[in-house]
């Protein structure tokens, strides 16, 4: 795959599975985060030294439009645009939403939701010139069907889901594709706020009996960018048959 992707929230977790996985297929890595930046500088590093593909690491806030302006401004100088865009930056807030105030809430939505229409009105461009492209978000079950104390995340991930499918019709005619993953239980940091016997409960509820892996996240998001033009507009559960 000779092409530019552009992964958000990639120093670990699923972002940083789905960066290897594209840099693993032969392509041109973009990586951005909000805080890590050793680690960051450490997978770029990795991703050069193993799979000898040119890295961009850049650290900010996906939530802010005039980072992701600077950003793209980067990415056109160094690699000439992006072909494949890959939202995955992302925060929870687990809580009462009558205990939730107004500054948690925004930056909630803000990085899980405004930050998804940011990359997206900046890469289009280059795919339209192209003439073709792929974006792929990454969501949740919640997204679906909401989770209790989970309400602000429930609602960005209800809201990337809706994204993906109306731009996915927007941008069909251009041979542009957009379609989303929403994942059940991931074994990420994100989960870490559960103790050891309310990680056995939920898998136990999981009819494959585990937690998935980032590195099945990333396999799904590769197989959505290597073939089928046709498919697009697809909200795709990874959840082990949870839902």
């Amino acid at each position: 795959m000779n092409k530019t992707v552009l992964v958000t929230g990639a120093s670990r977790g699923i972002g940083r599975s789905i960066a290897c996985a594209f840099a693993a297929a032969g392509c041109r890595l973009v990586i951005t985060c909000a805080n890590s930046a050793a680690s960051l500088s450490e997978l770029k590093q990795e991703l050069e030294t193993t799979y000898h593909t040119p890295v961009l690491a850049s650290v900010g806030d996906i939530s802010d439009f005039a980072y992701v302006e600077q950003l793209f401004s980067g990415i056109s100088a160094v690699f000439g645009g992006v072909d494949i865009l890959v939202n995955n930056a992302g925060i929870s807030h687990i809580g009462l939403l009558s205990e939730m105030d107004i500054n948690a809430w925004n930056r909630v939505i803000g990085i899980n939701l405004t930050s998804a229409f940011s990359t997206c009105k900046l890469a289009i461009p280059y795919m339209l010139q192209r003439k073709s492209g792929k974006i792929i978000n990454i969501s949740s079950v919640w997204g679906s069907v909401g989770a209790s104390c989970e309400v602000a995340y429930s609602a960005s991930k209800g809201g990337i889901n809706a994204f993906t499918k109306a731009l996915a019709r927007e941008l069909a005619p251009s041979n542009i594709q957009v379609n989303a993953i929403a994942c059940g239980i991931i074994d990420t940091r994100m989960n870490d706020c559960f103790s050891e016997e309310e990680r056995r409960t939920l898998a136990e509820e999981v009819p494959c009996g585990r937690f998935g892996t980032p590195e099945e996240v990333a396999a799904l998001a590769l197989q959505l960018c290597t073939g089928n033009d046709y498919l697009t507009g697809q909200i795709i559960t990874l959840d082990g048959g949870w839902m």
